[in-house]
């Protein structure tokens, strides 16, 4: 059973930058992602890094501004947000699958970011 709590969502200023921590318990071997759900909205896929700690992926809208990096010693995935705009305003979320392929399995509770203009 993989366990991933979220952390670092926080009301910024537009243009501020921001590090969301995610903290995973469990087995070894999954790839973890990165969605958000702003209000009103379906989830939406924001940046992905497998397993191995290299390979990622990342949402057309990203244009640069997130990166996703992960410290498998310390069990954590984080993703770096710079020049934040009100439409990040989101909870953002965690999820984990098995050997990076198939449906996440395994979710966070999500962190709020909310960004004020």
């Amino acid at each position: 059973q993989v366990q991933l709590v979220e952390s670092g969502g926080r009301l910024v200023q537009a243009g501020e930058s921001l590090r969301l921590s995610c903290a995973i318990s469990g087995p070894s071997g999954y790839g973890t992602g990165w969605f958000r759900q702003a209000p009103g909205k379906v989830r939406e896929f924001v940046a992905a890094i497998k397993s191995n700690g290299f390979t990622t992926s990342y949402a057309d809208f990203v244009n640069g501004r997130f990166a996703i990096s992960r410290d498998n010693t310390k069990n954590t995935v984080c993703l770096q947000i710079d020049s934040l705009e009100p439409e990040d305003t989101a909870v953002y979320y965690c999820a984990a699958r098995f050997e990076d392929v198939g449906p996440y399995e395994y979710w966070g509770p999500g962190t709020q970011v909310t960004v004020s203009s």
